[in-house]
């Protein structure tokens, strides 16, 4: 039963970024050849950078 979502991993916002095309190209078909998605990538960067830096 995944009704109760935790408020800690609901996905409730969006943060919208300006990207060179050619390196969004190239991250989105690394993401697919690594069989993640772009969105979970990020997603796991701003994880880390936030416990490296002591804001988690």
């Amino acid at each position: 039963m995944e009704e109760k979502k935790s408020k800690k991993t609901k996905k409730d916002s969006q943060l919208v970024i300006r990207i060179n095309g050619e390196q969004r190209d190239q991250f989105v078909d690394l993401c697919e050849e690594l069989d993640t998605s772009a969105a979970r990538e990020i997603r796991r960067f701003i994880k880390q950078f936030l416990q490296t830096n002591g804001n988690a």
